[in-house]
């Protein structure tokens, strides 16, 4: 059985922009975060794997945004008994599920920080934050043991 346990976790980047944007008075906007996540393990400790989490808010021609926004956040998690892409599976959900609260945080108080109307990202589950990890026959793991950034 996989057994996994948090060692560090850091923010990577936390940036906020106001974008210029003449609003009118029943102007709305529609914000909709864009979320990714990257493992990767560095192959002089197959036992360490580094999960990047983040979230990113852009500005469009088609979509304005009155901000941009990037909370990216980086986490060191030490895992025992990876074995297979099952395995890999359960621990992307798992880490995601773990360090999601963390970025929810980060969101919320860098948007309050900037003196704008906090941003609230809506509590998920790991399994529904990304599409692909919604079944088993459907995921996909973009797992590359011998990079690290």
């Amino acid at each position: 059985m996989i057994q996994y346990s948090l060692k560090a976790l850091s923010a990577d980047e936390l940036s906020f922009k106001v974008n210029p944007i003449q609003p009118t008075p029943d102007m709305k906007f529609e914000i909709k975060p864009l979320f990714s996540r990257r493992i990767q393990s560095p192959k002089e400790n197959p036992k360490i794997n580094i999960v990047v989490l983040e979230c990113k808010i852009e500005t469009t021609q088609e979509a304005p945004k009155p901000f941009n926004l990037t909370a990216r956040l980086v986490g060191v998690f030490e895992v025992e008994n990876m074995i297979n892409d099952e395995d890999r599976r359960i621990f992307a959900l798992n880490a995601t599920e773990t360090m999601f609260p963390y970025l929810r945080a980060s969101v919320s108080n860098l948007t309050s920080a900037a003196l704008v109307t906090p941003l609230n990202l809506p509590v998920v589950s790991g399994a529904t934050l990304f599409p692909d990890d919604r079944g088993a026959e459907q995921y996909t793991l973009n797992f590359d043991p011998k990079v690290v950034n």
